[in-house]
C-alpha cells in the first residue's frame, strides 16, 4: 500500500509539472490549432477543385490535419521530460524521487494521459470541421471505414506522444531531440515515405505506420501509396518503436546521472 501511495503522490507531481509549464500549455493548444485549421484549408481546396480531383475520400480531407498538427504533440511530449534537462531540475526531481523508474514511469503515464485527453478533442474537432468545409461531399461517422480512422488517429497521436517523450529522456535534450523527431516526421509524413527507391525502409517509421491508422495511405492498391501491412500491422509497429524509445530512454535515466 505504500508503494502505491507513493507512486500516487508521484504521478500526482508529475501532472501539476504539466499545467504549470506554460511551453506545454500552448503546445496542446497549438495541437488542436493547427490540425483544425490545416484539415479546413485542406478540405476547402478539394472542395473547391472536386472536379479535378481523382479518388476522393473523404475520410482523407478529414484527418490530413492531423499529420500537421502533430508537430505540436511531439514538442509537448518531448517537453514533459526535456525542459527538466534544460533548466537543470532534473536533479531536484531524482533527488525527491530515487527510484528513477518510478519517476521515469510516472512522468510517461502522465503525459500519455494528456496526450490522450487532447488527442480525442483533437480528432473530433479537425474532423468536424473538414467534413463541414467538405460540404456536401462530406462523410458522417456511421460511414464505412470513418470510426476505425478516427480511433486510429488517436492511437497514433497518443503514442508519438509517448514515443517523443522516450526519445527525449534518451538524449536529455529537446533542442537535439526536436531537431530529429521535427524534420523526420514532418518530410516523411509530406511524402518521403511514397519514394520508390526510400518506401521499401521508410514505410516501418512510426509516423508511416500512423498514416495506415488514419487511413491517410490513398486508394487501396495503388502502388505508390500501399503499404506491406494493414491497420493491426502498423498499430504493431508504431507500438514497438514506442517501446523501444521508453526502453532506451529509462535505461539512459536509470545509469547515467542528471
Amino acid at each position: 500500500m505504500k508503494n502505491v501511495a507513493f507512486v500516487r503522490v508521484v504521478l500526482a507531481s508529475e501532472w501539476i509539472k504539466i499545467w504549470t509549464l506554460r511551453s506545454t500549455v500552448w503546445a496542446l493548444g497549438l495541437v488542436v490549432v493547427l490540425s483544425a485549421g490545416s484539415g479546413t484549408l485542406v478540405a476547402r481546396s478539394l472542395r473547391a477543385g472536386i472536379s479535378r480531383v481523382v479518388n476522393f475520400d473523404p475520410i482523407f480531407a478529414g484527418l490530413y490535419g492531423l499529420t500537421i498538427g502533430q508537430l505540436a504533440l511531439v514538442a509537448f511530449g518531448v517537453l514533459v521530460v526535456g525542459s527538466e534537462y534544460s533548466s537543470r531540475t532534473m536533479r531536484t526531481s531524482l533527488a525527491a524521487v530515487p527510484r528513477r523508474g518510478v519517476l521515469f514511469g510516472c512522468k510517461v503515464l502522465a503525459g500519455a494521459l494528456v496526450s490522450l485527453g487532447v488527442s480525442v478533442v483533437t480528432v473530433a474537432v479537425t474532423f468536424v470541421a473538414a467534413q463541414s468545409a467538405l460540404g456536401p461531399y462530406g462523410t458522417g461517422i456511421d460511414s464505412d471505414g470513418v470510426l476505425p480512422a478516427l480511433v486510429g488517429g488517436c492511437a497514433y497521436l497518443t503514442l508519438i506522444c509517448v514515443f517523443s517523450t522516450g526519445v527525449a529522456m534518451l538524449l536529455r535534450s529537446s533542442v537535439i531531440s526536436l531537431g530529429i523527431l521535427l524534420p523526420l516526421l514532418f518530410l516523411s509524413s509530406q511524402g518521403l515515405g511514397n519514394v520508390p527507391a526510400l518506401k521499401t525502409v521508410l514505410q516501418y517509421l512510426p509516423d508511416q505506420a500512423g498514416m495506415v491508422l488514419m487511413h491517410l495511405t490513398g486508394p487501396q492498391g495503388d502502388p505508390r501509396f500501399s503499404h506491406d501491412y494493414g491497420p493491426w500491422g502498423a498499430l504493431s509497429i508504431l507500438a514497438t518503436w514506442t517501446a523501444v524509445a521508453l526502453l532506451g530512454g529509462c535505461l539512459t535515466l536509470r545509469h547515467r546521472d542528471a
